[in-house]
C-alpha cells in the first residue's frame, strides 16, 4: 500500500519503509513527526484530503542540500548576478499509515545534563580589586595643527595675435 502526502509544498509517493528528504520539520534525531496532509490512501482518493488518515515517521537526520546557483544574465547590459541557495532538508525514514492511527508521543533526549548544570549554584565572587572597580582611562589623543593649503601659482595666459 502507499500513500500520497503533501508538506513543504511538495507531493510525495510513499510506502512503508521508504526513507525520503523534505523540506525541514522540527523534530530531531529519533523523534516521531506525523504527516496530517495526505491526498490518497492506497485506493481512497481524497477531495482534497482522505479523511482520519495519517502518515507516520521517524526523523533520521536534520541536513542540508547541495549549493544550488542561481545566476541571472540580461546581454549585452552589463547585467550579470550569480548568487547560491543550500535548503535544509529533513531525512524521514515512514514506520506507519492509515485511517485511525494512534500515535505515541515524541520520543525525547533525556534532559538529565542540563538540569544537573542548572542546579549548581553559579556564584560570582563579592570581592572585587581596585584594579577591576576602577574605570580604565583612554589615552589622551594626540593634536596636530593642519597645514595650510599650498596656493596654485597663477597660470597666465598667453594671447595669440595674428
Amino acid at each position: 500500500m502507499f500513500a500520497v502526502i503533501k508538506t513543504g509544498g511538495k507531493q510525495y509517493r510513499v510506502s512503508k519503509d521508504d526513507v525520503i528528504a523534505v523540506e525541514k520539520v522540527d523534530g530531531d534525531d529519533g523523534e516521531t513527526v506525523v504527516f496530517d496532509n495526505v491526498l490518497m490512501l492506497g485506493d481512497k482518493i481524497g477531495a482534497p484530503q482522505v479523511a482520519d488518515a495519517k502518515v507516520v515517521g521517524e526523523v533520521l537526520r536534520q541536513f542540508r542540500d547541495d549549493k544550488k546557483i542561481i545566476f541571472k544574465k540580461r546581454r549585452r547590459k552589463h547585467y550579470r548576478r550569480r548568487n547560491g541557495h543550500r535548503q535544509y532538508l529533513t531525512l524521514v525514514k515512514i514506520t506507519d499509515m492509515g485511517t485511525g492511527i494512534s500515535v505515541a508521543p515524541a520520543k525525547k533526549k533525556a534532559a538529565a545534563p542540563k538540569a544537573e548544570a542548572s542546579e549548581a549554584p553559579t556564584e560570582k565572587p563579592a570581592e572585587t580589586t581596585a584594579t577591576q572597580a576602577a574605570p580604565k582611562k583612554k589615552a589622551a589623543a594626540k593634536t596636530t595643527a593642519k597645514k595650510a593649503p599650498a596656493k596654485k601659482a597663477a597660470k597666465k595666459t598667453a594671447k595669440k595675435s595674428s
